[in-house]
Parts: structure tokens; C-alpha cells; sequence
């Protein structure tokens, strides 16, 4: 969750460190702080909350040093308060640390290291590290060689004591010229330069300086020093590793003249599901065999992937005699896999369950045959998303074949822990997202689906070639149509959102496959907004969540033409007798609809089974407007980061 940068080379490192932990706020805004080694000392300024604090403090300090480390923190152990700010010391000021993750035995450690002698001055579990560390090097500076390197050693020696999640920095004031970093299921990459070397927690920070990086895996350390970089693992054995090269450019990571960078992605959506699509739909497709266009499931020619309408990789044995399928996420990637679910069972006839990642963990369903386990996380690092992939792997194996864990990941991070983990990905390919709402990631994520459904569907030929073509044809208007949305409703959406500022409630009706996007309006709401709020199915408002309406309470109503469009014109009705303000979200010149809502966010007529992707779009610029007309951090919620690392 929390953001780290490392730098070795020629330069000053402050200003160096400062750049990429802007590019990592998203990561953590609690507080931040810099640790830099100068003339045999260690250097550390720490602040309180943003970012631009710790700048302040910085300014008019002096300070040459050729190597640092930096972190901004999202709070897990202690509160986000200057003394719990990293980096943290050892008891001595000779070695400085910074972490990302958890240390579950740090308790043990520290009374461990108290009776040792070491002080302690913060209540994280990070303070543990670097006194394990100094307890491991020598009681004086030693002479090293490429082959005797105490630091090393001594944080090889410490991370083997260290139980949990977590990805580290660490420099030491008697070893001026090297730096170590650590990962151990959270993310860590380094990047070289020209006679320098970087390190941080996300590629973001990488950008500006260098385009060759190479990604730590779990159980891996390694070693920068103006001489170059050496990996290990963490029994000591060195490791031959290559860099890879990003694709990222400095210009994707800037805000392009908007106001936030929410906005931007909001804007950049027309071009990451034109992306998705142009990657996954085969150009090449047609339907083959013109007399069996009438077949439906159970046809005994089932068509291979080369012949498919969609081109997701050869997932020839994840797809092998498939009965079941269940899907882990969180947050908004939970709702993401709930239109899944809808996809998948509608279009393909699979039968198909969404579990709370962090739920699943700790009541796994019953062990069905032939299941395809589905990882859906943006980052490819969510830590409840990715323990749950492992002990369903773990529990999977060494079973009857038809037993065997067969794992996919969704995921806009390939190179990520989960890519690690599964045996084929999907990427979403949505470029860097920086606002700490997903936007642009969760419509590529919708994009996969549908992609995956229709395959599924194509093979097992649930529907007819003509079906899929009229389907796909509908998905490559997309783009266009959210780029008319954008133009006709951002204004009026933002005049809207006025009216809104003091609102303390909203509520959100979907039905069939619009639910989930009532479920993500709310939370986009919450999230960057403040106000409470909270997606129902339309059907369920009179069960119950109907007490809570009056005029004080808007109704945001998703009514898309289709197969429940007249129910929930009828549920926005009851609504609206209870004197609730009732906004909808349904397609331009729908009579019906015009009468029933007080206001209209509307968008272009689609078939329902394609409006999700449409339907959000409002939801989206809704929220940002409300938040932004409150003077609220739109790209930095309180209490929320971007990924979340940590259980």
C-alpha cells in the first residue's frame, strides 16, 4: 500500500526521491519521509500528512548525498503520526529502513530487541527491522570486498526472522555506497540508469529516469551499488536475472491539463476499450460454416481458438471439460466480476460464483470438479485476491486430475505478483492509473469479460455465429458512443452536481446486469465524495430500504431498455412517491423515462446487455462533480490508497 523509492548514483538523491514519491502519493498520504547517507551520517526528515509537507521541510537543507531512500505511508500499525513516519532508525542512527506490508511477528522481535538493549520510538511494526538489522552487522565497519559484503548478510540474516508481507529499502550510514532492497509478497522493481540505480513499489516512479527495470519476485534481495546490481535469493545463492523494457512514457503519467487525474481516466476511456478490444477481438473472424449457423450448446463440433471470435491466449486446458467457474476480487473488482457472473452464465451457460476475496479466505465453497479459479485485481497485487488464489491452489493440488487448480487472472499489471501466481493472465491493458478511484480500469476489466464470455460462448456454442457477430458489433461501437456521452453530459453533469454539495445520503437502484453498477456508483460516491450511500437491487427497495427515503434522500435509477427496463420504472415510482428526487440513468428520448425522472443523465441507446459499460460513465463524472464541488482530494480520499497490500 505505502509507496517506496531508493537511489544510488552520481546525483543528489533528495530531489530524486521527492519526484517519485509524487508519482507514488496514490500509494499513501498519511505522512512521508526521506533518509539520505552523508558524510558517515544518516540524514532523516519525516512529515505528517501530504506529500508537500515533507517538501517544506525539505527546503533550504543542504544535502548532497549520493544515495536515499523514501516512503509515503498509508497507515496500518500506529496512527499517521510524525513519529510513526518512515524511514524508521535503528537505536544507534546507523541504519535506516522503509517497508511496505506487515510484519506478523514484529511483537515477538521487539521484546526480543528490547531485552537486547534497543529503544524503541514508534508504535509500527517496521521500527523491528532496522534494530534486526544493526543486531546482525558488525560492531565496527569492517573493509569489504565484492565477496565479503556485511550489510548484505545482515539483512539476509533478518528477513529470514521476519513472518508476513512486505517489500523494504534499507541503508546503512557504514556502508555508504550500497543499498538493499527486499521483496516478499509486496511489490518491489529497480531500474537502471546510466551509472545509477533506482528502486520503488510501482513503475510510476521509474518513468522519468529509465525504461529498463526488472521486477523483484517473492523471496528475492539485491544489492545496488554505483557498480551495478546483484540479486539473491533468500538462502544467499545469486541469481542471474535480465532487465525488461516499460512501455510506459513520462506523459502517462501527467495530468494533461485536467484538473485531477480521475478526470483524466474518466476522458481516456474511449481509448482503453477501443485498446482492449482491438486486442482481443480477432479481425480475421467470421463464422464458419454458414449451415451450422442455428447451433446452440451441445453441437458435437465444438469450435477451437483459432477459429474463435476473440483471441484471450491459448486457454485451451483452462477451458477443458469446464463445469464450474468462481471469481475472487475486492472492491471494485467485485463488481466488475459480478457483471461476470451475468456474462458468463448468460451468454456461455456456465455456472459461476463471485466471492469477497477476503472472505473466500476464511470460508472456502465446497470443491467442485473441473472449476476455473478467476483472480480480478487492477494492481495484480491485492493481498486478500492473491492469499485466497493461493490456498485454493494449495488446496487443489495433489487431488484427482479433475480436481486440479486451474487459475486465470484478470488484471492491468501482467508483470505483477498475480501474473506470478496464475497460469494464464488477461490484461486489461488500461495503461497507469493514478487516481486512487478506479475508473478506466474497471471499464477494460467489463471489456475482458465480455471478451471471455463470448469465447467461452463461441466454443461452446451456447449461441449462434450471428448472435456473437451482432454482439461484437455492438462492442466496437462502444468507444464512440462513450466519447459522445462525454461531450454531451460533462457540463450538464457538473451543473447537476451542484445542486448536490450538501447532500448527506444517495441511493442507487440496478437491476439483472445494471445491479452491479448501482453497487459502483455508491461506492465511487463514498469513495471520493464522503457522502453515504448505497447500491440496491431495484427490486428489493420495498423489503425494506424504502424507510430510509424522503426529500432529502436523490434516487440515482438505472433504466436501460431491456428485460426489466418497465420494472424499474415501476420501483423509481415508488421512490418518487415518497417524495424522493429521482435522477436516471437511461438512454436520450425515452419518453417514459423523461416523465418519471426529476433529472436525466443521459446516454446513447444501447441493447441492454451492452449498457453496463455506458451506464457507468454518468455514475462516474457524477461523483467526481460532487467531490470536486466539495473542495475534496479527488485523486487522494482519506484513509484509502491505490493498492491494497495488506490484509
Amino acid at each position: 500500500m505505502c509507496g517506496i523509492v531508493g537511489y544510488i548514483g552520481p546525483q543528489a538523491a533528495t530531489e530524486i526521491l521527492i519526484g517519485g514519491l509524487e508519482k507514488l502519493e496514490y500509494r499513501g498520504y498519511d505522512s512521508a519521509g526521506v533518509a539520505t547517507v552523508w558524510e558517515g551520517e544518516i540524514h532523516c526528515v519525516r512529515a505528517k500528512g501530504k506529500l508537500h509537507n515533507l517538501r517544506e521541510k525539505l527546503d533550504g537543507i543542504e544535502n548532497p548525498a549520493p544515495i536515499g531512500i523514501g516512503h509515503t505511508r498509508w497507515a496500518t500499525h500506529g496512527k499517521p503520526e510524525e513519529y510513526n513516519a518512515h524511514p524508521h532508525l535503528d537505536s544507534a542512527r546507523r541504519v535506516a529502513v522503509v517497508q511496505n506490508g506487515i510484519i506478523e511477528n514484529y511483537r515477538e522481535l521487539r521484546e526480543e530487541l528490547k531485552q537486547q538493549g534497543h529503544k524503541f520510538l514508534s508504535e509500527t511494526d517496521t521500527e523491528v527491522i532496522p534494530n534486526l538489522i544493526a543486531e546482525y552487522l558488525p560492531n565496527s565497519p569492517t573493509p569489504y570486498s565484492q565477496h565479503d559484503t556485511p550489510l548484505l548478510e545482515a539483512v539476509l540474516k533478518a528477513v529470514n526472522r521476519l513472518e508476513g508481507a512486505f517489500a523494504l529499502a534499507v541503508i546503512c550510514a557504514d556502508y555508504t555506497d550500497e543499498l538493499i532492497v527486499v521483496r516478499q509478497q509486496a511489490p518491489l522493481t529497480i531500474g537502471f540508469g546510466q551509472g545509477e540505480f533506482f528502486c520503488a513499489s510501482d513503475t510510476p516512479a521509474l518513468v522519468p529516469h529509465t525504461s529498463a527495470v526488472l521486477s523483484l519476485e517473492n523471496g528475492e534481495l539485491a544489492r545496488l551499488t554505483p557498480l551495478g546490481v546483484e540479486v539473491y535469493n533468500f538462502e544467499g545463492a545469486r541469481l542471474k536475472k535480465m532487465p525488461r523494457t516499460l512501455s510506459l512514457t513520462p506523459g502517462q503519467v501527467e495530468k494533461q491539463g485536467f484538473r485531477h487525474f480521475m478526470l483524466k481516466e474518466i476522458y481516456e476511456q474511449p481509448g482503453v476499450v477501443r485498446t482492449c478490444l482491438d486486442t482481443y477481438l480477432n479481425s480475421n473472424w467470421y463464422p464458419l460454416g454458414a449451415e451450422e449457423e442455428g447451433e446452440v450448446a451441445g453441437s458435437q463440433h465444438p469450435i477451437s481458438h483459432q477459429q474463435s471470435p476473440i483471441q484471450l491466449g491459448t486457454l485451451d486446458s483452462l477451458y477443458e471439460n469446464l463445469e464450474h467457474i468462481q471469481i475472487l476480487a475486492c472492491g471494485t473488482s467485485w463488481h466488475a466480476s459480478l457483471i461476470g457472473k451475468y456474462l458468463l452464465e448468460q451468454l456461455a451457460g456456465i455456472p459461476t460464483m463471485v466471492q469477497y476475496a477476503s472472505e473466500f479466505r476464511y470460508a472456502p465453497t465446497p470443491l467442485t470438479k473441473n472449476t476455473l479459479t478467476i483472480g480480478v485485481t487492477q494492481s495484480g497485487e491485492t493481498a486478500d485476491t492473491l492469499a485466497a488464489l493461493d490456498m485454493e491452489k494449495r488446496r487443489r493440488e495433489g487431488l484427482e486430475p479433475e480436481y486440479h487448480p486451474r487459475l486465470l487472472g484478470i488484471t492491468n499489471r501482467p508483470e505483477s505478483t498475480l501474473g506470478q501466481m496464475v497460469s494464464q493472465v488477461i490484461e486489461t491493458h488500461a495503461g497507469i492509473e493514478v487516481g486512487v478511484a478506479a475508473t478506466k480500469t474497471f471499464v477494460t476489466q467489463l471489456v475482458v469479460f465480455y471478451c471471455l464470455a463470448l469465447d467461452l460462448a463461441a466454443r461452446r456454442q451456447t449461441l449462434t455465429m450471428s448472435r456473437i457477430q451482432e454482439i461484437i458489433a455492438g462492442l466496437r461501437q462502444l468507444p464512440a458512443e462513450i466519447e459522445q456521452l462525454l461531450e454531451k453530459q460533462d457540463h450538464h453533469i457538473e451543473e447537476l452536481a451542484h445542486e448536490f454539495a450538501e447532500t448527506q445520503d444517495f441511493i442507487f437502484l440496478g437491476r439483472g446486469i445494471n445491479f452491479p453498477i448501482a453497487l459502483e456508483g455508491a461506492l465511487k460516491l463514498k469513495e471520493i465524495s464522503y457522502i453515504h450511500a448505497e447500491g440496491y437491487p431495484a427490486g428489493e427497495m420495498k423489503h425494506g430500504p424504502i424507510a430510509l427515503l424522503d426529500a432529502k434522500v436523490p434516487v440515482v435509477a438505472i433504466a436501460m431498455p431491456g428485460s426489466v427496463y418497465e420494472k424499474v420504472l415501476s420501483n423509481a415510482q415508488e421512490a418518487k412517491a415518497r417524495d424522493a428526487r429521482l435522477i436516471g440513468v437511461t438512454p436520450m428520448n425515452e419518453q417514459e423515462a423523461a416523465e418519471t425522472f426529476d433529472d436525466l443523465l443521459s446516454v446513447p441507446k444501447v441493447e441492454e446487455l451492452l449498457s453496463p459499460i455506458l451506464a457507468v460513465i454518468p455514475l462516474q463524472i457524477l461523483a467526481y462533480h460532487i467531490a470536486a464541488r466539495r473542495g475534496l482530494d479527488v485523486d487522494q480520499p482519506r484513509n484509502l490508497a491505490k493498492s491494497v497490500t495488506v490484509e
